[in-house]
């Protein structure tokens, strides 16, 4: 009669399925630390798997595996099912963006014989945990010719790394002393140092020659020069690799988790499918959610109507705008994002019996929002009836979940625009602990019991 949830790890058959599976994970992070790079290691992943670019594709027919791709920035994966298209499409749609620390448009300077670099944070970040911290630099620069160059620096055991070096404590009473907790380091005070060593250069016009120094190296290694840092994007991430956690190795610790835990386990499982669905499956991997899913590779473009359209046209022959929309409303769709997991040395700010535990596999969350659900999906009774219902038959391990006491805070995700379109909605995800840090954590078993959940979905 009575609602339990338990502990994940007494449930399952087998220990060594979770930790094999979480070592792939693991691997694709490391080499997916930025959207563009999720979505280009994405595309040999299933290219791999017999995916094929559906912008090569006149037509399509039920079982076919395609993927779109939009701006190096939104990976989108649909295999084709043997229901009409207007019945509805199954989707999954996480986000692959992450915090992070942009540099601005024109960042280097010198200053008292030393380089720095000013950067933009970008998404919810709690400042202070970026100081002091290895960071790599990864991202494109377009140079002036129009060649597109790749840089990655900091990941390599024998590459330089990246700093933001924060006051010692024995002078930084009267700086930060009386800072509230936000501004322990304030947005301005994000600086990289990058540099120290004077140019050796005999001109009368440099007269920032460390500055220069490192404009002499950017231009050696990757053609650069200091105007091509406006036509740009170089973020700033933690260096170093996901690792295991725990004396017994059943937690993961990294960067990115959020929200790249949902973005790894739904491709994981539309690749996995080994059956033709009965509906349609889609993976939909976005951006700029931690921004408010803005831009036009965020949720709010209109590229979803833009893939559901194309598949329309290309298996019916013919498309209008009524098509799309009975398609969009007879939908259903997994907002797959995180939640945050009850820390017992936080716990003040849950309400344990709503909080999601680490551990205890994926969590259903009916609704985010915050002040009064503002901002938020709620899915409707019937629909998380029909959720609950999978997953229970399918053995997959699972909780409620909510994001935190009522006014304590709170958060959002993508569901709301999904709802927006008709689409049946509802948010599920793992847990995280010390979510929008530099160093998430999240259960192995967890992520295994998300791709599960998936993939169980994709299966109708």
């Amino acid at each position: 009669m009575n609602y339990k949830k338990e502990n994940g790890w007494n449930c399952i058959n087998s220990r060594e399925v979770v930790f094999d599976f979480s070592e792939g994970y693991k691997k694709f992070l490391d080499g997916a630390k930025t959207e563009r790079e999720f979505v280009t290691e994405g595309i040999k992943l299933v290219e791999k798997n017999g995916f094929v670019n559906a912008e090569k594709k006149d037509k399509l027919t039920v079982g076919d595996k395609v993927y779109y791709v939009n701006r190096g920035k939104n990976l989108v994966l649909a295999v084709i099912g043997k229901e009409d298209i207007e019945n509805g499409i199954n989707y999954v749609v996480s986000h692959v963006d992450s915090p992070r620390l942009d540099l601005k448009g024109n960042p280097l300077y010198e200053d008292l014989d030393l380089a720095y670099m000013k950067t933009h944070y970008y998404g919810g970040i709690k400042k202070y945990q970026w100081a002091s911290l290895p960071l790599a630099l990864h991202g494109v620069v377009v140079l002036a010719s129009g060649e597109k160059v790749e840089i990655t620096i900091g990941e390599k055991d024998e590459d330089p790394v990246f700093t933001i070096p924060d006051i010692l404590p024995h002078l930084s009473a009267k700086i930060q002393g009386d800072r509230k907790t936000g501004e322990v380091i304030k947005g301005e005070e994000l600086q990289i140092i990058v540099g120290s060593i004077p140019s050796s250069i005999e001109d009368k016009d440099v007269k920032e020659k460390i500055k220069y120094t490192v404009l002499e190296i950017l231009n050696r290694d990757y053609g650069m020069i200091e105007e091509d840092f406006i036509s740009a994007e170089l973020e700033l991430v933690p260096a170093g690799r996901c690792r295991d956690l725990g004396f017994d190795r059943s937690m993961i610790g990294g960067y990115g988790q959020d929200d790249r835990i949902c973005g790894y386990t739904s491709m994981m499982a539309i690749i996995d499918l080994k059956e033709i669905p009965e509906r349609t499956a889609v993976c939909f991997l976005a951006d700029k959610e931690e921004i408010g899913s803005t831009g036009s590779t965020g949720l709010k473009s209109d590229y979803i109507n833009y893939v559901t359209g194309d598949m329309i046209y290309k298996l019916k022959g013919n498309f209008n705008e009524m098509m799309l929309r009975k398609t969009l409303w007879n939908s259903n769709a997994m907002s797959s994002d995180v939640n945050a997991g009850i820390d017992p040395i936080f716990r003040s700010v849950h309400d344990a019996q709503n909080a999601a535990k680490i551990g205890y596999g994926v969590v259903v969350t009916k609704y985010t929002g915050a002040r009064g659900k503002s901002g938020t999906n709620d899915a409707d009774a019937e629909y998380v009836g029909k959720i609950r219902k999978m997953l229970n038959n399918a053995k997959v391990n699972w909780q409620i979940g909510e994001l935190g006491k009522v006014d304590e805070g709170g958060g959002g995700t993508v569901a709301m625009y999904l709802a927006h379109l008709g689409i049946n909605t509802i948010d599920i995800g793992p847990a995280l602990l010390a979510m929008h840090s530099p160093f998430e954590v999240s259960s192995k078993l967890d992520v295994y019991e998300t791709y599960r959940a998936y993939k169980v979905f994709f299966r109708n």
